[in-house]
């Protein structure tokens, strides 16, 4: 039996943690929001928390906390 790339379970095939997709093979799932920077609509991977902030893509580098 050989070595195949392509199959799952290699550490480059589909079936490993890494990569895109939260894990598992299955894709995010995302949610609905508002900037708080912005206000722009946008969507994030994570259901939002009423009282804490949402920074979409463009905003959130800016609050960065290191």
């Amino acid at each position: 039996m050989s070595y195949d790339d392509n199959e799952s379970g290699g550490r480059g095939g589909r079936g490993g943690f890494g990569g895109r997709g939260g894990g598992y093979g299955a894709p995010r799932e995302m949610s609905d929001a508002v900037c708080s920077d912005c206000g722009q609509p946008c969507q994030v991977p994570f259901k939002p928390t009423e009282g804490r902030p949402v920074y979409c893509r463009n905003c959130f580098p800016k609050h960065r906390k290191f």
